[in-house]
């Protein structure tokens, strides 16, 4: 358990903290006003602490802290570092969902309005996020109508650039045709200025402006153009109605619905512009640490605004509680707003309604979470309880490595290390061993091989600075061979060998009888069929399997081209790599007749003969025909 340190080594000044444990890996983070008072407040008679708090205290072996000279910058500098160490103690949100935005390319030349997911781009202007993906959707298909700009690719667009002819979205009116100059570079802004007027809610300016084209139309007897901007106006009027109404024109404000419990919670926002529900967000909340209602809010808050939305910031903020510090966060946000930014809690009238109906949203998401929560959450947390009960672990296996080997007549030897935390596939974690000592077909041998070096790594890692270690680094709680009794004592030697088998434990599974075994024991582990631990275990090492065959697949598939293509006249690697995808393997080019090479194009005659010839021959074929 972490020492305090000396109060007066402890700055006063604002900044952030992070726990960590003996490997150096961070257990939590947290920012402060006072650091010194804080920090403080940590080490006290540990029962008057939350059981959360007393569990990573009890894993704590260092703490360290970084000074900053205000709130604002604590509060960017711990959502940096959570973000990049992503500390087990930390309350996580998540989004619930990945929302579409509404986008409007104005660095590009000829601009075009797309929906988007993931990563923003500054150089661009944004709408939403969108809930209904749906009515989005008819409503951009409305404005096409109106503002017909492009909404195809860039690559699409030279296409038909290059063509010279536009697509169907000209011919139907819903695109100007800039590919084609159909449309000068001077209409084609002001139809990108008065649709982004348009998303901003300041449609009243827009239908303004269409109904006075309209009648200047009708009194120079263009009734063709008046007609077409009838139409229009009707579409643009159909577009308005989409966006709800929830406050007058000159009111900008967030509302923030909860639903929560001990363990989680959902939030739901609506982005409310120019009296216009403009978008929505929906987080899941993983209550890591103990929190009131207010550190909830505080929390959400952080997250909301900590990057600038599209939408930017809004005059007010409705939420279910005042968080705590609500003086900071009114500074920090008018500060980023350029003016007043006030937080308060709706008690009657229209805003209350309002937040009624966030909250309905929210509890709507919260049951959808907590349904998969149960399903999959409380499931895998069993099945480590379990493999910590039935093989006798000291903790549950958070951390599990399973190794497995593959070959064909020892050629093309491999072996593989998969890697589930928490009970979920990390694939970045991933690993492939090519078997350099072992000659032959010896799998002994082979898996003390793997296991030997994967350890030997971990070794060479574990006295490294934290930020310069790579996966090896992470001692498991569990390592997994796949096999009985012989895999698992040639692993033993590994771990023998390099002094580590009281250090991790080890076990075996193997696939006829699945029989797991441990290490000093003559019979089997008794895990029931059908629990989650055993499930746990064939998940794991059937993934195991299947990352060693795929990859053992690969290196004979290229050996196999290598040796059978290898020294045809005129046939150089990336001839015989595009031979071999075409006609389907190896094996169909060396069945090939000289007329289905013939007809291969791209291939010159001499070549294709050079590989009729080769492979004619019986004997150089190695038992393929040759086609007749």
């Amino acid at each position: 358990m972490i020492q305090r340190p000396p109060s007066q080594s402890i700055p006063s000044k604002p900044g952030s903290y992070l726990f960590k444990d003996e490997e150096g890996r961070v257990l939590y983070v947290g920012k402060a006003k006072s650091l010194r008072n804080r920090l403080n407040s940590y080490f006290q008679q540990l029962t008057n602490l939350p059981i959360r708090t007393q569990q990573m205290l009890g894993e704590a072996e260092s703490l360290d802290w970084i000074q900053v000279t205000n709130e604002a910058e604590a509060l960017i500098l711990e959502h940096n570092l959570i973000q990049e160490h992503q500390p087990r103690y930390n309350i996580r949100l998540r989004d619930d969902k990945s929302y579409p935005y509404l986008a409007v390319t104005i660095s590009d030349e000829w601009p075009r309005a797309t929906l988007i997911r993931g990563k923003l781009k500054k150089a661009n202007r944004y709408f939403g996020p969108y809930v209904d993906v749906g009515g989005i959707r008819d409503t951009l298909d409305l404005l096409q109508r109106t503002f017909p700009l492009r909404t195809c690719s860039d690559a699409k667009y030279k296409r038909h650039e290059r063509l010279g002819k536009p697509c169907l979205d000209f011919h139907i009116k819903k695109c100007c045709g800039p590919c084609v100059d159909e449309v000068s570079k001077e209409h084609y802004q002001k139809l990108v200025s008065e649709l982004l007027e348009f998303l901003e809610g300041n449609t009243e300016n827009v239908l303004s402006q269409i109904k006075q084209e309209m009648g200047r139309a009708s009194e120079a007897q263009e009734y063709e153009r008046a007609a077409r901007l009838r139409d229009n106006l009707l579409n643009v009027h159909k577009a308005a109605e989409r966006q709800l109404m929830v406050g007058t024109k000159s009111e900008d404000f967030d509302v923030i619905g909860v639903a929560q419990d001990e363990l989680s919670a959902a939030v739901h926002v609506f982005l409310v512009r120019n009296g216009k529900v403009m978008g929505q967000r929906s987080l899941i909340v993983d209550k890591a640490e103990d929190m009131s209602d207010g550190d909830l809010v505080a929390r959400v808050l952080e997250n909301i605004y900590i990057e600038k939305s599209p939408m930017g910031y809004p005059k007010k903020i409705f939420a279910p509680s005042i968080p705590n510090n609500v003086s900071f966060f009114e500074s920090w946000l008018s500060e980023l707003r350029g003016s007043k930014v006030q937080i308060a809690v709706p008690l009657r009238g229209d805003k209350r309604s309002l937040m009624e109906t966030v909250i309905l949203n929210a509890r709507d998401s919260f049951q959808r979470s907590q349904l998969k929560r149960a399903m999959d959450h409380n499931t895998r947390s069993r099945a480590l309880s379990e493999l910590q009960k039935y093989l006798g672990l000291s903790h549950a296996p958070l951390r599990i490595e399973c190794f497995d080997m593959s070959h064909i007549q020892g050629t093309n030897y491999v072996g593989s290390m998969v890697v589930m935390e928490d009970g979920l596939s990390k694939r970045k974690d991933y690993r492939r061993f090519k078997i350099k000592k072992v000659d032959g077909s010896d799998d002994y041998a082979a898996m003390e091989e793997v296991i030997t070096r994967r350890l030997s790594n971990y070794l060479s890692e574990r006295d490294k600075p934290i930020n310069e270690r790579n996966a090896f680094s992470y001692v498991p709680q569990l390592i997994l061979v796949d096999g009985g009794k012989g895999q698992l004592g040639s692993a033993l030697k590994a771990f023998q060998k390099l002094e580590l088998d009281t250090e991790i434990p080890i076990a075996a599974i193997a696939k006829k009888h699945e029989e797991v075994f441990i290490p000093h024991r003559q019979t089997p582990v008794k895990i029931p069929r059908g629990s989650e631990a055993l499930y746990l275990l064939q998940r794991i090492r059937d993934e195991s399997h299947r990352f060693a065959i795929s990859y053992h697949r690969q290196l004979r598939g290229k050996s196999m081209t290598t040796s059978a293509l290898d020294g045809i006249s005129g046939l150089g690697k990336a001839r015989a790599a595009r031979l071999v995808k075409e006609l389907g393997s190896v094996r169909k080019v060396q069945q090939a007749t000289l007329e289905d090479l013939d007809d291969l194009s791209w291939l010159p005659s001499s070549v294709a003969r050079a590989v009729y010839e080769k492979f004619s021959d019986p004997s150089a074929a190695a038992g393929g025909t040759n086609g007749r």
